[in-house]
């Protein structure tokens, strides 16, 4: 059997506000698309709160994945983790290239940065559903369970200092809820490049569809971003006070959700 090629092994390229410019962004290649613009504003305006990102880039140089991490104090989830570094998204997106431990390769980067920052260890928000990755890798990678929230969501932690306290999920989200009782309502933010695609086709939808014009919620700082009323906190779709979508859904599956309703 052949031995594998070392150069053929795709490599780690750190962003910093010169590169996230070159670099395409979570499979985002149009500098000209407007997910991608408005991403690139918020990398560049949280690169002095400390946070960092990585693509993984091919021998061929093909931009194969992403991983993006922030201190805990300015983490855009719905998490109490100072002291830790908060994984926000790994994604491997060429399909190639899943299942071949490349995303465990960007989240041991991440440990290796706390490491070297001295931190507590580091935490990330997951569940078995879309835009977030699910716990299975993280657990492979030494990660334990420090909390959970409904309907389904785990705060995993690798802890790098064992006498430090765990992150913990905000929590009070039914409580959060009331600011939303009335109407429908998005909650939206820069920190995914798909949110406005999904935001933009949501409103449309609402308007010219079912007559119903929504609030827009603009997410603009992390605290803002903690205080939402799910884990996920960047984006959301609530309807009189409750949750229709805790993520990204296409407009589609708005559609499908909006005819269950017994009331609009």
């Amino acid at each position: 059997m052949p031995r594998a090629n070392p150069a053929d092994k795709p490599v780690l390229i750190n962003l910093d506000p010169a590169a996230v410019e070159r670099f395409s962004c979570c499979g985002v290649g149009s500098p000209a698309h407007e997910g991608r613009r408005r991403k690139t504003c918020w990398m560049q305006a949280n690169f002095p709160k400390g946070l960092r990102a990585k693509v993984l880039v091919t021998s061929e140089g093909r931009q194969a994945g992403f991983i993006e991490y922030i201190p805990g104090e300015h983490a855009w989830r719905g998490v109490e983790a100072r002291g830790y570094l908060v994984i926000h998204c790994v994604w491997i997106h060429i399909k190639q290239l899943q299942g071949k431990g490349l995303a465990s390769l960007m989240v041991e980067a991440c440990v290796e940065d706390a490491r070297t920052a001295g931190m507590d260890g580091v935490a990330v928000v997951t569940r078995g559903q879309p835009w977030l990755a699910g716990p299975a890798l993280y657990l492979a990678n030494g990660f334990t369970v420090a909390a959970s929230a409904p309907p389904d969501y785990l705060l995993l932690v690798r802890k790098l200092n064992p006498a430090a306290k765990d992150p913990a999920f905000k929590g009070g989200w039914e409580r959060k809820l009331q600011r939303y009782r009335r109407g429908l309502t998005i909650i939206r933010s820069d920190q995914c490049p798909y949110i406005a695609k999904f935001a933009g086709e949501i409103v449309e939808t609402a308007e010219a569809e079912y007559g119903i014009k929504p609030r827009i919620v603009e997410l603009r700082t992390a605290r803002e971003a903690q205080d939402a009323p799910t884990p996920y906190a960047v984006f959301a779709v609530i309807h009189n006070g409750r949750v229709l979508a805790d993520h990204q859904i296409s407009r589609t599956r708005f559609r499908n959700i909006m005819e269950k309703l017994p009331v609009r």
